[in-house]
Formats: structure tokens, C-alpha cells, sequence
């Protein structure tokens, strides 16, 4: 991947390793109890955790979300299955604390990363629409800047 992509990337079998040392960190497991902590994470970390759509389900520390900011793909939806979920079940949270939903922060109407310093906390449950949206975005930036591929899905 590092050639292909032409960046740097080192494999880690240490996770506290692995995450201590990024700066984007995703989530995508089927954990059923937290896996990710709030001492792994530095000063300016992006965390998106993808994998916590039931209720039962749970990737990161809930007082990793306590301080840092917090922001939802749909906020009723991570309140009953999400990260946000268990930090409010916890008591870690109020929905107050929330920072807001993606869909704000990509309108512009709330303000994303304000400083390096700030952790930020992207909590996905699963948003079918968004999903779609992110995707056809991402396949038009990679045609317009020829790194995207046609791929006939219809033989």
C-alpha cells in the first residue's frame, strides 16, 4: 500500500502501538466491550468508530468521548446504538455535550477541528444515505483527479 499509495505505512501488531503513533484512528469491529482507550489517544487525534450499529455492540472507552469533541452521523440513532450510547448510559455524557451531527459540520453550519490539538471523536452508526453521498463524492474527486477507475458492475 505504501507504494500504491505513495505514503508511509508501517504494519503494527501492537495496538496501543498502532494508535499512540496515528493521527486517524477507525474502529471497525464487532466488539462487544471497549477495545480502544482514552490513554491510547494523543492531542490531536481523529477517531471514527464504525462499528458499535446495536445496542450491545461498543469500540471505545465511553470516557474517551468526556472532553473531547463529539460528533454523530445521526444523533437519535448513536444515542440508542452508538459510542454516544454508552457514554450516556454511563453517565459520562449528557446529550448536551454532543458537538453536533456530520451532516452540520459538512454544511457548514457548526465548525469542525478548531486547533491541532483537539481529539475528535466521529461516532457512525450507519446512515444508508450518507454512506452513498460519501461514496459518490469520493468516486467524483477520484475521476477529477485521474486516480478513479470506471468499473462495469453490469456484465
Amino acid at each position: 500500500m505504501a507504494q500504491e499509495l505513495s505514503i508511509r505505512v508501517t504494519p503494527e501488531a501492537d495496538l496501543i502501538q498502532a494508535v499512540s503513533s496515528s493521527d486517524v484512528v477507525v474502529t471497525c469491529t464487532p466488539a462487544r466491550k471497549a477495545i480502544l482507550r482514552k490513554a491510547y489517544i494523543r492531542p490531536g487525534t481523529f477517531v471514527a468508530a464504525i462499528g458499535a450499529d446495536s445496542p450491545d455492540k461498543q469500540e471505545l472507552e465511553a470516557s474517551l468521548l468526556k472532553g473531547n469533541k463529539v460528533v454523530v452521523d445521526i444523533f437519535a440513532q448513536c444515542a440508542q446504538m452508538g459510542e454516544l450510547h454508552h457514554a450516556l448510559e454511563a453517565g459520562i455524557l449528557t446529550r448536551e455535550d454532543v458537538h453536533g451531527e456530520l451532516g452540520k459540520v459538512i454544511a457548514g453550519k457548526i465548525a469542525g477541528r478548531t486547533n491541532d490539538e483537539e481529539i475528535t471523536i466521529y461516532d457512525a452508526t450507519g446512515t444508508a444515505l450518507q454512506d452513498a453521498a460519501g461514496a459518490a463524492l469520493c468516486y467524483e474527486k477520484a475521476m477529477d483527479t485521474g486516480k478513479g477507475a470506471w468499473v462495469n458492475f453490469q456484465r
